[in-house]
């Protein structure tokens, strides 16, 4: 297995978002998602918000956060914003195609790498798919193989003796193991290379 986190997990992730949530878009999306205080719909419309942030960081080594432009008061029907992931992610995976392994940008987590930016495009598609589909009741279980480069490379800390799946729930916040302690409430992702981690949980100042 590829244990380097990269553009193809970008893809994918965003297609098994694609393929959980395509059934749902006639639902009633004002619901709340499972555990946030955001509606399912706000959920959804975070996802691509970060893949483009996440594009246009990198795409100029941004060293602080770069300016947004904000949308005005239309909004997108479900269907319109999940292809918005797609095509977002496909934005990111072209930008992280580009990039040298040795580019740098800003992100508040750190000074993120190509890789630490694909980990945390699929962290945030896999995690936010599962908040909504939990929100509607619907199972959701992405590929095995991209939740343990994920883990490997943005949670270094995580626990290694439970499946990757289980494992990236649990450092996100959204699932209790027994026997292990809960997920440092102020935790940050370890977004810069992983040469660059001293051992211990990233944490939010």
């Amino acid at each position: 297995m590829n244990e380097i986190v990269g553009p193809d997990d970008v893809r994918a992730s965003a297609a098994a978002c694609h393929e959980a949530l395509a059934g749902l878009v006639d639902r009633d999306w004002s619901i709340l998602a499972s555990g946030l205080d955001w509606s399912c719909r706000q959920t959804l419309e975070h996802i691509p918000s970060a893949q483009l942030f996440y594009a246009s960081q990198l795409a100029v080594q941004a060293q602080d956060r770069l300016p947004r432009l904000r949308g005005g008061e239309d909004q997108l029907t479900a269907g319109e914003t999940l292809l918005s992931v797609q095509v977002n992610a496909a934005i990111l995976e072209h930008v992280l195609r580009a990039a040298p392994a040795s580019a740098r940008a800003f992100h508040p987590s750190g000074m993120a790498d190509p890789s630490g930016f694909a980990g945390m495009s699929c962290d945030e598609i896999l995690i936010h798919t599962l908040d909504i589909t939990a929100g509607f009741g619907v199972d959701f279980q992405p590929p095995e193989e991209i939740c343990a480069r994920v883990l490997a490379r943005l949670f270094p800390w995580a626990p290694k003796d439970i499946g990757a799946w289980d494992a990236l729930r649990w450092a996100n916040g959204r699932l209790e193991i027994p026997e292990v302690a809960p997920q440092d409430a102020n935790w940050r992702w370890q977004c810069a290379p992983l040469s660059e981690w001293d051992g211990t949980i990233p944490r939010r100042e």
